[in-house]
């Protein structure tokens, strides 16, 4: 069971509860049999399938880190509050290639384009669960958009009262493409019986683990690269025992603090939820251009990475 929260909403928590995207039906993926080899005859000759070869990630090679930092916008369509990346994509795609400039001056930026995929709404949706998931046509749309930058593509997951495992597993027909990872939103992560904004979401490292688990699955049966598995986090409440995630070869697993407001604010939460955090979960840092600048300045790339630990991912909404 995930620990009962109180009743407390970020600024963009309580947004998301008027913006969700609308929900089609995914189509399971296709399986396929292999086809057996043709057996050799004195007549014919017959030909070694080839041995296949390790998919890359964008840019070439399999690991996220150390040879990138990722530099991201998040958004959903028609839901500017959630972000950047959303209307005209490939103008976003361009604001994004500029903002990720500053941040590659000791490594290449790898584009991160962060779907909010599957949504948390106000009432109970499709399978009662208070989410709704994206279309194959949104979904196609942004990974467009993130191959277009060069980068890769992250389904955000709110899973309102569901399971964030079945969640993701409903977007494996994308999860097998090599630029293709999740984000996992645990304030949205909620129990049944309960309401999106009644109560604060959470989650436990066991449960996130299992995430994990399943994509190294996956990145070993389609020799793809290393999948990064983020989840977002706005307080040390949000995630309990965290010493239960695996360190797996498949899975970069970045944590994503998303603390809001003036500069020293973010700093603070940035430095007490970070604390405790398994060594070989990478830093991510987020960034809000309309919330922060209420309370002062937007943080810039050379304040961003002045931080300790440095975070190696860093979202901007």
């Amino acid at each position: 069971m995930r620990p009962r929260r109180p009743a407390l909403l970020s600024v963009t928590a309580a947004v998301l509860l008027v913006t969700g995207c609308g929900a089609e039906s995914v189509a399971a993926p296709a399986s396929s049999a292999p086809s057996s080899e043709p057996t050799a005859t004195a007549a014919e000759t017959t030909t070694a399938p080839p041995t296949p070869t390790q998919q890359e990630l964008p840019g070439g090679g399999t690991q996220v880190f150390p040879g990138h930092r990722l530099v991201g916008f998040s958004g959903a369509p028609s839901s500017p509050a959630l972000g950047p990346m959303t209307g005209d994509l490939a103008a976003a795609t361009e604001q994004l290639r500029q903002q990720s400039a500053a941040y590659g001056t000791d490594r290449p930026v790898l584009p991160i384009v962060e779907l909010i995929a599957t949504v948390v709404q106000s009432v109970p949706g499709p399978n009662g669960d208070y989410s709704v998931a994206a279309d194959d046509a949104t979904v196609q749309q942004y990974l467009d958009a993130a191959r277009a930058a060069g980068g890769i593509l992250l389904l955000g997951i709110q899973p309102g009262s569901g399971d964030f495992l079945p969640a993701v597993q409903y977007y494996e027909k994308w999860l097998t493409e090599p630029d293709v990872g999740v984000a996992l939103d645990p304030e949205w992560a909620i129990e049944p019986g309960e309401v999106p904004g009644d109560v604060f979401g959470s989650t436990t490292g066991a449960e996130l683990d299992g995430v994990s688990a399943y994509l190294d699955g996956l990145v070993t049966a389609g020799d793809l690269p290393q999948k990064v598995m983020l989840y977002h986090q706005l307080h040390a409440d949000i995630v309990s025992g965290q010493e239960a995630l695996v360190d797996r070869p498949g899975v970069a697993v970045v944590k994503s603090v998303d603390g809001i407001g003036a500069a020293a604010d973010k700093i603070g939460t940035y430095q007490r939820v970070m604390a405790g955090t398994p060594p070989f979960v990478h830093a991510g840092f987020k960034l809000f251009y309309e919330e922060d600048t209420r309370s002062g300045p937007l943080m810039t790339p050379q304040e961003v990475l002045a931080l300790v630990p440095q975070p190696e991912y860093v979202l901007y909404e």
